[in-house]
């Protein structure tokens, strides 16, 4: 199988357009949304970074830029965008974030809307889809299981369609819930977020020889109680197989050999090449089995089956789409400008906590609690964050730090760089590490 075309790099932009926040206005509560367009706006470009911060920005005064959410969202002109969509970044401010969540969507009259829901095991890499389909990093990726602990919402608008992706974590039994002391919402919020889908995304690790063979019974169980609720199939990290006959197995095993109501021929299930998906065959009304056959290990009632890879732009670009030919007309439910529900906050604490799962052995990265010190913007505009990471153990200590501190001081770096990118502005973060008593 021909390797995919893109691995992953990240297009770097010269110059990044941001709204800077004056001091004042960290001081209050809540900002009116006239306050706004007193913000003043800046250019900054990418240049070195020291051991305990992010990328270092140089700053530039301009009295008029255009590309940024705030732009767009208080009505600024915007570059031709029919090409490559522009992604709106996250704001680094709590209350900045809220005004955009509360403000009435800026909807076109033919707007269309669709509510999406991954669903999975652990680590069958939902947060590395949802990823890519938003454009930009703002939900936690660690080859670690678990490492989405609650639900997360993204927001894709385009045009005149909005598509609402639920992230939630991975779909576990209430036995190893309770046996490995995991938080109720990796239990709840799956079948939580199912109650206002309108699609069902299943996505399958093929690359897993443990879990690839067959549906959990618990993704299963959610099917059946919303099975009026259309779902499609997509086939994860088909650039890991060798062999591609297993992808035509596997395709038979998890959809029973029923694909859109029809029994499906292997031909038309299989494509060479990742990223199309197989046209499913027209709706009829054959007897497939029940939907309660407490011995299935598929699901025969999947509209579209996607062979891809989530590091791939392209087999991403033909899911998403998908996704938006399948929005019914309706109202938005975000700014055009949103691109998560996540804080400010949130979102740093899920990026610190998926570099300690990166570099942290077996269990404990879990045993880290994380306590944001210091949020607030510094003197040249940038970000400030001072977290303590608190752990149970000596040992922990010991090892979190690592040889001169190196291990912490990674940790900073790689955090602090995913963080511009996701505020668009430069970020000075600073980790200790302490002994809980």
């Amino acid at each position: 199988m021909a390797a995919p075309s893109w691995r992953g790099a990240r297009l770097v932009q010269s110059v990044l357009r941001v709204w800077q926040v004056g001091p004042h206005v960290a001081r209050e509560r809540v900002i009116p949304f006239s306050s706004l367009l007193g913000f003043q706006r800046r250019c900054v470009s990418c240049v070195a970074g020291s051991a305990f911060s992010g990328p270092r920005l140089a700053s530039a005064s301009r009295s008029n830029g255009q590309g940024s959410a705030l732009d767009h969202f208080l009505g600024f002109s915007q570059p031709d965008s029919s090409v490559t969509p522009c992604v709106p970044a996250v704001s680094m401010n709590r209350d900045e974030q809220n005004v955009l969540l509360v403000h009435h969507p800026d909807m076109p009259e033919n707007s269309r809307v669709l509510r999406v829901v991954l669903l999975g095991a652990p680590n069958a890499g939902k947060s590395t889809l949802s990823n890519q389909l938003l454009g930009r990093k703002v939900f936690p990726v660690s080859r670690k299981v678990h490492t989405t602990r609650c639900q997360a919402l993204g927001v894709i608008t385009e045009k005149e369609t909005q598509v609402i992706l639920l992230d939630t974590p991975g779909i576990i039994s209430p036995g190893k819930q309770k046996r490995h002391h995991l938080e109720l919402s990796l239990l709840e919020d799956p079948w939580k977020s199912m109650e206002s889908a309108d699609l069902v995304v299943v996505l399958v690790d093929v690359s897993d020889k443990w879990t690839r063979n067959q549906l959990s019974p618990q993704l299963l169980r959610c099917l059946t109680k919303f099975s009026q609720i259309p779902s499609v199939l997509v086939m994860n990290k088909v650039d890991c197989l060798k062999q591609k006959s297993v992808l035509l197995e596997l395709t038979a095993a998890l959809t029973e050999g029923v694909v859109n109501g029809k029994k499906l021929k292997m031909r038309q299930a299989f494509h060479s090449h990742p990223g199309t998906h197989c046209p499913s065959p027209a709706v009829k009304d054959p007897n497939t089995q029940s939907v309660g056959n407490p011995q299935r290990i598929g699901w025969p009632h999947f509209k579209e089956i996607f062979m891809l890879s989530a590091l791939s732009q392209e087999d991403v670009k033909t899911l998403k789409q998908y996704l938006l030919t399948q929005a019914q007309p309706g109202p938005w439910e975000y700014h055009s400008a949103v691109l998560t529900s996540q804080t400010p906050e949130e979102i740093c604490a899920n990026i610190i906590r998926e570099k300690l799962l990166e570099h942290l052995p077996q269990e404990v990265p879990y045993n880290v609690q994380q306590k944001t010190a210091v949020w607030e913007e510094g003197p040249g505009g940038e970000l400030v964050i001072q977290q303590k990471l608190l752990v149970p153990k000596e040992s922990y200590v010991k090892l979190l730090i690592g040889p001169k501190g190196h291990l912490i001081s990674q940790i900073a770096q790689e955090a602090g760089r995913d963080l511009m990118d996701i505020f668009l502005c430069d970020v000075d973060i600073r980790l200790s590490v302490k002994l809980l008593k």
